[in-house]
């Protein structure tokens, strides 16, 4: 997968006002080759997610949550 594009769990979840004046929505991800990355996400996807969660980015694309019927037939 190019950098642009990957898959992992959710292992922790935060926000904060980092500016003092905007609350920002990140994320830890344990992506599949072991490695952890932080990201910043929607609102709504954050509200979506719980640790444990898996998600997917698509090049070009937002990640997106996996849901478990999703996970256990790929595309």
């Amino acid at each position: 997968m190019a950098d642009s594009e990957w898959r992992g769990v959710v292992v922790e979840k935060s926000r904060g006002l980092l500016d003092g004046s905007n609350l920002y929505r990140r994320i830890a991800v344990r992506l599949d080759d072991g490695s952890t990355k932080k990201i910043r996400v929607s609102r709504e996807l954050w509200s979506s997610l719980a640790v444990g969660d898996h998600i997917v980015k698509q090049s070009g694309g937002a990640p997106t949550k996996i849901n478990a019927e999703r996970r256990a037939n790929p595309e």
